[in-house]
């Protein structure tokens, strides 16, 4: 191994070529006039270990294999060596679903996981002076002796009132006034496999653990609950008398998400190609045939329609801003509901069913580690984050819980209260935190509730919840069937085919795609980007326009701007099923249909009157029901015309008054 001074001299032929020497000149300009008032000033210096190897492969190694003693040849004051990425070979990636919290080597991996829990930020010391008790020896002034906060090591490895002068073995005391502090936070990762347990799925015999980090000073604050991160760290073991416990040390974050292939199957695109010359009969086939593992082609098409919505719009776009499709269901058949949402559940990107008995959005914990101060566990919706929060019934919950729901579904966020007495603190905390998920829904019509019986001409009962917190819900939907008494035994039918006939087709004159398929589309059609047309968007608008007068005449409820969002968001949905980038007038059309079937259910029928299945009013189980369901949308397209020139005629002209 090279000794240090050839090192050193390395050491700064890296610095020199990458900039880092007039990085940390222009850092330590700022010192050079102000009184001294530390023991110890820290640096950040950012090292590539690839081009480090470069320059000198045994510094390389060093960096890489004994990151401490490589700090010490970068400088002899308290520097951090931020690693900005290490080698691409599995020596340098730690799974976490298989690491091993044994005596290993203390040197740099690379995480990746979701973060389930985080502390708020607390301090920690950098570093500190000590001086010898004995007056005589050199080191009762001066600089001699100064500890520095190592990776790994806990509070009172750096300040503690048992050490002792190297020179004269007396008692050392701190001069507390050049005491250094910086922030902390303690996150808790695990390995993003873990979220396939929580979408209620059977289970299988792997079990999941999570690991904490320790992020500091400029790391805090980079990571939030609910998403995924790449995360370079060295490993350390904590000793916490009487036991010892197993950290990582975060040197570098990262935001990370999985690579997953787009690519749309072969028969979905054949089907796309044989259907063009309608822009309503590639999605209505794809419909029709989905959840076939769960009930029978064409049985709730409106609630599959909008499931395939919910999950294709559920996403964070290129400006970092979530959009969200929530979906209520109101039916009396709750359990074939529920098996399609969980079956749908599965495509989502990130998907979480929640139990009505646990946490739905934050928890609060002591910390374990020492910090003393609160731990902040996600609950369903936090680790839904980016995806779908399965919430089932809502006649299994307290009133309390759907209070809480209905105050998140309105400001998408959730607050924390984190009293200060119980945790250590002085004063009383509340934290905010951003809820970015979808919310699926159900509830049970048959169970009675408050609605007077003078109800509103077209309104459904909404069983036990208030009828208030339907508002907060983008898209409310009715699953009735249209076959009405023949509903029940199609689907015991079809319950008895798949235990008999596993792995068969049962529908020969369906087309059926498997659950990959659809996973597939699902996946590509989320990451297209879309662009509104002016007639999409005048209909939208003209729509909203006309809607607005209308109901606020009859009925004296005014619709709000929110509708526009949720109108826009259909749309541009049901552009993405279709596998297009630009949203079509024949797109906005489907978006008002399923607007007006969700607002006649909550407030009743309005002067643009549709059917209840106004989206599918007729099986499209083949060609001919395809071609009937077109010629009904057209009409249904001039009614919506008619319904926009009446109330809200030259619309497109006010449109920015409003």
């Amino acid at each position: 191994m090279a000794d240090n001074l050839t090192l050193k001299e390395s050491v700064l032929v890296y610095l020199d070529r990458s900039g880092g020497l007039k990085k940390l000149a222009d850092d330590c300009k700022h010192l050079n006039d102000i009184q001294p008032s530390a023991a110890i000033y820290r640096f950040c210096i950012s090292i590539n270990p690839s081009d480090v190897i470069e320059v000198d492969p045994f510094l390389g190694h060093c960096v890489l294999h004994d990151p401490l003693r490589a700090t010490h040849l970068f400088q002899s004051v308290n520097v951090f060596l931020n690693f900005t990425h290490l080698p691409p070979f599995p020596e340098y990636a730690m799974d976490l679903c298989g690491f091993p919290r044994v005596c290993g080597p203390m040197r740099p991996f690379s995480i990746e996981g979701l973060v389930i829990a985080m502390t708020r930020v607390t301090k920690y010391t950098q570093g500190a002076r000590f001086l010898c008790s004995d007056d005589e020896c050199p080191c009762s002034t001066g600089f001699h002796h100064i500890r520095v906060h190592a990776p790994g090591a806990t509070e009172s490895a750096t300040v503690r009132n048992n050490f002792s002068c190297l020179i004269c073995s007396s008692q050392l005391r701190e001069d507390v006034k050049f005491r250094v502090l910086g922030d902390k936070q303690l996150v808790e990762l695990i390995h993003f496999n873990a979220l396939d347990v929580l979408k209620g799925q059977q289970q299988s015999p792997a079990r999941y653990q999570s690991v904490t980090l320790f992020l500091r000073d400029e790391l805090c604050n980079s990571m939030r609950i609910g998403r995924l991160y790449r995360v370079l760290g060295i490993p350390a073991h904590v000793h916490q008398w009487p036991g010892i416990t197993w950290s990582v040390e975060a040197n570098n974050v990262q935001p990370w998400e999985p690579k997953y292939c787009h690519k749309v199957s072969a028969r979905f695109l054949e089907l796309l190609n044989d259907k063009a010359s309608s822009p309503w009969r590639f999605s209505a086939i794809v419909v029709h045939s989905f959840g076939l593992d769960v009930a029978p082609p064409g049985l709730y098409n409106s609630l599959k329609l909008g499931l395939l919505l919910s999950l294709v719009q559920t996403k964070t776009d290129a400006n970092d801003a979530f959009h969200s499709l929530d979906l209520l269901v109101v039916t009396t058949d709750t359990v074939i509901v529920d098996r399609l949402m969980a079956y749908s559940l599965n495509l989502a990107c990130r998907g979480v069913r929640h139990q009505a008995s646990g946490e739905m959005f934050a928890s609060l914990s002591r910390d374990e580690h020492g910090a003393g101060t609160a731990n902040i566990h996600a609950g369903s919706a936090l680790l839904a984050t980016g995806g779908i929060c399965m919430l089932g019934d809502l006649g299994f919950y307290r009133k309390d819980k759907l209070d809480h729901i209905q105050s998140v579904l309105e400001s998408r966020t959730i607050s924390v209260f984190i009293p200060g007495k119980k945790y250590g603190e002085d004063a009383d905390q509340q934290l905010s935190l951003p809820v970015q998920c979808s919310f699926w829904a159900l509830t049970d019509s048959s169970q009675c509730s408050a609605r007077l019986d003078s109800a509103v001409l077209g309104t459904a009962e909404m069983g036990p919840i208030p009828v208030q917190l339907t508002e907060p819900f983008g898209l409310v939907t009715e699953c009735r069937d249209r076959v009405g008494a023949q509903a029940l035994p199609a689907q015991t039918v079809h319950t008895l085919q798949q235990a008999v006939q596993l792995g068969k087709c049962q529908y020969p004159s369906c087309r059926e795609f498997s659950t990959e398929d659809y996973q597939e589309l699902v996946a590509h059609a989320r990451g297209l980007e879309v662009e509104l047309s002016p007639a999409a968007e005048k209909l939208i608008h003209g729509y909203y326009m006309a809607s607005r007068r209308a109901r606020t005449q009859s009925q004296g409820f005014k619709m709000s701007v929110a509708s526009i969002k949720l109108l826009i968001s259909l749309a541009e949905a049901h552009c993405r099923l279709c596998l297009r980038t630009q949203v079509l007038e024949e797109d906005a059309v489907i978006a008002v249909l399923l607007c007006e079937n969700s607002v006649t259910l909550k407030h009743g029928a309005s002067a643009l009157i549709i059917p209840p299945d106004a989206v599918f009013p007729c099986d499209v189980g083949d060609v001919d029901g395809l071609h009937r369901r077109d010629k009904a949308l057209d009409e249904l397209h001039q009614n919506i015309l008619r319904f926009i020139y009446t109330y809200a005629p030259g619309a497109d002209a006010y449109i920015t008054e409003e």
